[in-house]
């Protein structure tokens, strides 16, 4: 079988497994109803309407209308047309996927009908940050006033595209959580590609046109749209029929000949399935008027208003202001030819991590006593590679808010091109998870950082950052789903920091990032050391502790001459400041990480050594303690450990943190205590798993 997460063989949503209720749902000879996904107004995720004619009732396809098909002959680009929601986004995407079958069919696979084994469930599948997920619905749409409130087709009878909307908005959270988004995400969901965006003002009307189709012949999915200067634009109609601040779909490019010259068009989509551009190569312009029949018919030319339209490239530069691409895998975006047989010329590493406030969401460089607390991954690029094909993504990003790096001369693009040569190629995207939640989107302000690593690798203190500067970096922090950047660097060993703007923000991510083959073997999360030895927990016994200890195993001691917890924690208040006082329960994780044979009881070694321990774990956390408040900074709690002789990674930390922190802003003397007990045992938990032939923990 494939592996988890492949398209043949993807995650399934709320474990919720097609082939078994669809099987279920025929024995039983009853519609599926997915209690899931409800048919009700928390799937909604929109007010209710206060008219009481404007109810929404949900209806099956053959309750809309008696002649209801899946798909009306073939899916095209003019099956979509955008209801009562602002998700143009999402359904512009969808249109550029129509346009190429083979990616087509992985959403949506085939052998879905409304007749043959139909049983009211169908299935849709969707790319969610390096997995395929499979999502079953019940063919339940919400219909207010006798229409489809959302999406619907222009073919009346038509319901495949409704359907994929309410598996999407199933997905995220709500059809509500779908309102207001950028093409790349749908983009990206729909193939598993990466996004990103071409400014019109980046090539001359020409070469623009011939990577356009160039792009398009690759499989890649394009869309444009013109920018909004305020809110209130969003949705206005210009004089030439376009729509602010919504996006298009870019379906074809072609080329017609007037007289002697030789026009290059574009094929541009509206997701509302009305409303078209009324300019020059307009579907009722004059100017196909002095166009032949024969190219005509070779564009399809139609005159309906359906949302479809041509538009010259000279004016589509003029009034339009970025171009949205995806490609399904770096070999299309560099220009390079697809060969499915082929050895695939990039490797892929990813990881899914977290900014934990107070642990590893350390915020931007200007927050520099806590930016080295976010997550760091190391690369290792070892061969160099050749990549001609230039189109824009490397160019000098701009500079982040308060940020003063040195100015370097200009260098011309012959030397760009032949530095590149000498390095080696990275793409690299960050996608922050699960921002889209029921009727709300809170995208964070996202960046990632890279820096070159002159020694051997390792974890990396505030100090290496403060006094060096990234290599490369994604540019200004954005508040959207990704962040991607195409970057050239030397052979050697790199970091890379995912980050938030500000710190101490909750939130998820995924990192992808594609090299060359024979780079990048290691990118991960700085490796853990093998060595838990805990140096304070083994400091000579003092004097003082020993005499201490002997008067109190003589005084309080059971007959086998051992102390239990509560005993154990009366010693040990004895002698720690009042403040630091520990609790039953810290006591108990101490006597667990020691050998007491399974009675839970402490020797009067034991004893002595534990509360030499103690002493220096309180010495080493007044020096982190610096407004004597009995508390300090958790972004301190690693520097803490390794003066406590407790080296360990990130990972390690930020569970020790969800874990001991409990969400506060500051870690208290017993919870720092509880951390090193717990760093203690781990030797012992993983030493036994071994043992026992059990796989190692991915800790």
């Amino acid at each position: 079988m494939s592996e988890l997460g492949s398209i043949d063989n993807p995650v399934k949503f709320k474990d919720q497994d097609y082939d078994a209720l669809l099987q279920k749902c025929l024995k039983t000879a009853a519609l599926f109803s997915d209690t899931v996904f409800a048919a009700n107004q928390s799937s909604l995720g929109i007010p209710v309407d206060p008219d009481p004619k404007k109810g929404v009732k949900w209806l099956r396809p053959k309750e809309i209308t008696s002649n209801a098909v899946f798909v009306e002959g073939t899916m095209g680009t003019t099956d979509i047309c955008q209801g009562q929601l602002g998700n143009c986004w999402l359904l512009a995407a969808l249109s550029c996927l129509t346009m190429h079958p083979q990616l087509f069919v992985k959403v949506v696979p085939s052998g879905q009908s409304l007749s043959e084994s139909y049983a009211g469930i169908f299935r849709f599948r969707f790319w969610q940050y390096g997995e395929w997920v499979e999502v079953v619905v019940d063919d339940r749409l919400p219909v207010r006033e006798g229409r489809l409130l959302f999406s619907y087709s222009r073919t009346t009878n038509e319901f495949w595209s409704a359907l994929v909307e309410k598996a999407y908005a199933k997905l995220i959270g709500s059809y509500g959580s779908l309102k207001g988004g950028i093409i790349s995400e749908g983009m990206e969901d729909f193939t598993g590609g990466i996004a990103y965006s071409l400014p019109v003002s980046s090539r001359p009307p020409r070469m623009l046109w011939r990577a356009i189709t160039a792009a398009l012949a690759r499989s890649s999915l394009l869309s444009c749209f013109i920018h909004a200067a305020s809110v209130k634009e969003i949705g206005t109609v210009t004089s030439e029929g376009l729509v602010k601040g919504h996006a298009y779909a870019i379906t074809d490019t072609d080329k017609v000949q007037r007289a002697s010259e030789e026009v290059l068009l574009l094929r541009l989509r509206n997701p509302w399935g009305f409303v078209e551009y009324c300019g020059p190569w307009s579907d009722k312009c004059k100017d196909w008027d002095v166009i032949d029949n024969a190219q005509k018919a070779r564009l399809a030319l139609a005159k309906v208003e359906d949302g479809e339209f041509w538009i010259g490239i000279e004016d589509f530069c003029r009034l339009f202001n970025t171009v949205e691409m995806c490609s399904v895998n770096p070999d299309s975006m560099s220009g390079e030819a697809g060969d499915d047989t082929a050895t695939p010329s990039w490797t892929l590493s990813s990881h899914q991590g977290t900014w934990v406030p107070m642990c590893s969401a350390g915020g931007s460089r200007r927050y520099p006593r806590s930016f080295w607390k976010n997550p760091q991954f190391q690369m290792v690029l070892s061969e160099k590679d050749v990549d001609d094909y230039d189109y824009g993504e490397d160019e000098d990003v701009e500079e982040e808010d308060g940020e003063d790096d040195v100015v370097v001369a200009p260098v011309s693009k012959t030397e760009k091109q032949r530095e590149k040569k000498k390095k080696c190629t990275v793409l690299v995207e960050l996608l922050q998870k699960y921002r889209r939640q029921k009727d709300q989107v809170n995208f964070l302000y996202i960046a990632f950082h890279i820096y070159k690593l002159q020694d051997k690798p390792g974890s990396l203190d505030q100090q290496f950052f403060s006094n060096n500067s990234p290599v490369a970096r994604s540019g200004k922090y954005r508040s959207i789903r990704s962040v991607w950047r195409k970057v050239h660097l030397e052979p050697g060993s790199y970091v890379l920091l995912a980050s938030t703007y500000r710190p101490n923000l909750q939130g998820e991510f995924f990192l992808r990032v594609y090299t060359k083959t024979g780079n990048i073997q290691g990118f991960q999360d700085f490796p853990c050391t093998n060595n838990y030895s805990v140096m304070v927990m083994s400091k000579p016994v003092l004097p003082e502790d020993q005499f201490r200890v002997q008067k109190w195993f003589d005084e309080k001691a059971g007959s086998d001459d051992r102390v239990n917890a509560v005993q154990f924690m009366n010693l040990v208040n004895s002698v720690l400041e009042k403040d630091y006082e520990l609790p039953l329960e810290t006591c108990r994780q101490l006597i667990f990480g020691e050998d007491t044979g399974g009675r839970g009881r402490l020797s009067r070694a034991q004893a002595e050594k534990l509360l030499t321990s103690l002493r220096n774990l309180q010495s080493i956390f007044f020096q982190f303690d610096e407004d004597s408040s009995g508390t300090m900074s958790p972004f301190e709690l690693s520097l803490a450990l390794n003066a406590a002789g407790v080296e360990c990674d990130n990972v390690v930390v930020q569970l020790l943190w969800e874990r001991f922190g409990a969400g506060e802003q500051y870690l208290p003397f017993n919870g720092f205590v509880s951390c090193v007990a717990r760093l203690q045992v781990f030797p012992l938990i993983f030493e036994n798993l071994e043992s026992k032939g059990a796989k190692k923990s991915k800790y």
